[in-house]
């Protein structure tokens, strides 16, 4: 199985949940598909969803929900 990197499209500010009380929206584990959100990145107070872009399974993040990100950081990895 090959791994694919999911990486950040913007620089800011990377979250796993859409709310600090709300559950993450992927857990390290899961399968993706393309189309599926996985974190949302906030740039100067606008909240962009990232989507995982690739099918694949067994989500392994890299960033940490609430840590600083940078445009093309590797976000997650999957199997795919």
């Amino acid at each position: 199985m090959s791994k694919l990197e999911i990486k950040s499209p913007l620089p800011g500010t990377f979250y796993r949940k859409p709310s600090p009380d709300a559950a993450s929206f992927k857990a390290d584990g899961d399968s993706v598909s393309a189309a599926d959100v996985i974190g949302l990145i906030e740039v100067m107070k606008t909240f962009h969803e990232i989507h995982a872009g690739v099918d694949g399974k067994n989500i392994a993040f890299i960033a940490d929900d609430n840590e600083p990100i940078m445009a093309g950081q590797v976000i997650a990895e999957v199997e795919g």
